[in-house]
Parts: structure tokens; C-alpha cells; sequence
């Protein structure tokens, strides 16, 4: 597999696509949305261009397809960022032009379901960017947070490494969108303990790839955009996060155990495992429930590692996927991981 390409950055004045690839969320949450597209004209400098789609429920997945080419084809476009998440991006892949997009390289900012897009860029030979949704990130409640913004920032316009470092402080509670009140304050937030430390005797170094696990779960069922010759994955650093479905940890084992079977999880040396999304409107646990769901999700980790990858460094409870703050990871971007410094540093 040839190592994939950053492409060329935006500077602070250009343009920027803002799509959805996979829910029109923005025509239902308005307060996130404008709040993220105002600070990307005021904090970063930049100029979002809407697109058909961007702001409808039920759109179609060509349509979705149709404004994911234009934002990729139009020269005065230098960067594209998702909306937001949802379920149902993977049935867009099959209607993307590979050909356009790979003609016309340009960073790509999301996470969660933008799983699927980040791997088709990967695939393609374009490095994308794990993270930064316009409105769980960029639009979050009272202000950026100071973690999140140097990250994002920094993936935006420069080039080089830079240092992950874990928050002091951090939020897993969501509040109602719709509530305008909801924007007023900072988010309640909770101590860092910081990062968990598995087997960290050596430095690892390679190209980053995964995303959210409940997405590539979904990629591997439907044979979607992962290599069916896990040699081709040898050498990378693996980083998953889970969402705010909160899948169980014995589903977590299932999922990393098929991995294993297929013959995938060995081949990656090092895996940064995200902070586990331990709170949702669904399942509002309390203090006691969101330690248990993060150790038995940890320890699911675990056990499908010591079974099918028992040479692999992990990290624990890293700031990127569903959290906040939240790192931007360049996905089939470098990674180092350095163990006995407890460090880890990408290149954006």
C-alpha cells in the first residue's frame, strides 16, 4: 500500500466546505451549527460554503454523494469539514468518484461515522483528519475548548509533529441542543486521570488508522474499504473510539475478536483506545456507572489483545473520538508512540 499524501492546507481567509455526509442534523440543531460556522469565519478565519444537503433531513445518499464532488472539485474550496455524524454514511461510498476525489486532494476534517470517509480518502492516498465536526466540536457550548482549538488549529494550517497531551479536565455529559441555555456556560467537566499505559516498553512509529470500532465493524461485515490482505496494515498504529451508542463491552470483545480472526489486530504494534463515551440521553449513568462501563470496555480491550495481539502497546483513555476535548488524529497520518516517555506525537 503506497503511504498516503497530506494535501495542501488552507491559510486563514480561504474557504471551507461544510457537508453531510451523513445526516442533515444541522436543519434540526441550528444553536451547534451556526454557533460552529460563525467561529470558523471568527477563531479560524475561514469561510464556510454551505452545500444542497448540508442542512436537510432524509436526504438521499446521492445527494449527500453530489455535494461531497462539488465541495472537492471547486478550486476555491481548500478544506472540507463534516457537519456532523450519524449511520448511515457508508451507503454514500458506493456513488463516490474515486477519480474526482483523487484529482483533487484536500484536507478532511470529521469523526464518527466520517469513518467511512476518512478511510475512503486513506484508500486513495489522502491523509485525512480524525476529528473537528462543525457542530459537536467547533459549535460546542460557551466556548472552545483550549485543547480541542490548538489541535484543530494546528491540523488545519501547519505541518510538522505535534504532541498529544491528555486534559486535565473533561466532559462526557451532553445537554439539550435545543435549549438555548444550553450555550450560556461552560460544560460541567469532570478530573483527568490521564492516560493508561499497557505494555509501554518500546517506541513505536507508523501511519494511523481505525476510527470509531462500531463503524469499521460495520465496513468489515459489508467488505467496504478495508484490504483483505491484513499484511497490508502491518506497522500502523491502531486508534478506536466507541460512541455515544455505548456498545457493551462484550460486543467490544466481538468486535476486536473478529478483527483478531481476520488476522488484523496483531499486525498493529501500538493502539491508542479513545476515551470510552460512557454517558448518553439514553443511558444517563451516574459517576459509579460511567467507571464501570470505561473499566469493563478497557478490560474487553484487554482480553481481545492478550488472545490475539500480546506484543501490542496500548494507551488508554486518549482525548480523541467522543470527548471532549477532543484531538484531531491525521488519519494515515505518522504517529509516534513512545513508551518509556509516555508520550505520543503526530505529524498534522
Amino acid at each position: 500500500m503506497t503511504a498516503p499524501a497530506y494535501p495542501p492546507k488552507p491559510v486563514p481567509g480561504d474557504r471551507i466546505a461544510v457537508v453531510s455526509p451523513s445526516s442533515g442534523l444541522p436543519g434540526l440543531f441550528p444553536l451547534p451549527y451556526e454557533l460552529g460556522l460563525r467561529r470558523l469565519r471568527e477563531e479560524f478565519g475561514l469561510e464556510p460554503v454551505e452545500y444542497p444537503a448540508t442542512r436537510t433531513m432524509g436526504s438521499t445518499p446521492r445527494q449527500r454523494a453530489d455535494d461531497i464532488h462539488a465541495a472537492f472539485a471547486d478550486p476555491t474550496v481548500k478544506a472540507v469539514m463534516a457537519s456532523i455524524g450519524g449511520d448511515d454514511q457508508i451507503t454514500v461510498l458506493p456513488l463516490l468518484d474515486r477519480e474526482l476525489i483523487r484529482a483533487n486532494p484536500k484536507p478532511f476534517f470529521g469523526s464518527s461515522d466520517n469513518t467511512n470517509l476518512l478511510l475512503f480518502l486513506h484508500n486513495l492516498g489522502i491523509v485525512g483528519y480524525h476529528g473537528a465536526c462543525v457542530m459537536t466540536e467547533i459549535g460546542r457550548p460557551y466556548a472552545l475548548h483550549p485543547l480541542t482549538a490548538d489541535s484543530v488549529r494546528a491540523a488545519l494550517f501547519t505541518s510538522g509533529p505535534y504532541e498529544l497531551r491528555p486534559a486535565r479536565r473533561y466532559r462526557d455529559c451532553d445537554r439539550d441542543w435545543a435549549d438555548p441555555a444550553t450555550f450560556t456556560a461552560e460544560p460541567d467537566a469532570q478530573p483527568g486521570e490521564g492516560w493508561t499505559w499497557h505494555r509501554p516498553d518500546r517506541l513505536v512509529e507508523g501511519r494511523a488508522w481505525g476510527g470509531n470500532l462500531e463503524i469499521l465493524s460495520w465496513l468489515l461485515m459489508a467488505d467496504r474499504e478495508i484490504e483483505r490482505d491484513p499484511a497490508a496494515y502491518e506497522g500502523r498504529v491502531l486508534f478506536l473510539e466507541t460512541s455515544e451508542e455505548m456498545p457493551s463491552a462484550e460486543e467490544v470483545f466481538r468486535i476486536l475478536r473478529n478483527m483478531g480472526e481476520r488476522g488484523l489486530l496483531e499486525r498493529f504494534p501500538a493502539l491508542l483506545m479513545g476515551r470510552a463515551k460512557a454517558w448518553s440521553f439514553r443511558q444517563p449513568n451516574d459517576s459509579a456507572g460511567k467507571r464501570r462501563h470505561a473499566a469493563e470496555q478497557r478490560e474487553a480491550v484487554l482480553r481481545a489483545l492478550a488472545a490475539y495481539a500480546p506484543r501490542t502497546m496500548a494507551v488508554f483513555d486518549v482525548d480523541l473520538g467522543h470527548t471532549d476535548p477532543q484531538l484531531v488524529i491525521p488519519y494515515g497520518g505518522r504517529v509516534g508512540v513512545d513508551g518509556p516517555a509516555r508520550r505520543i506525537t503526530v505529524t498534522y
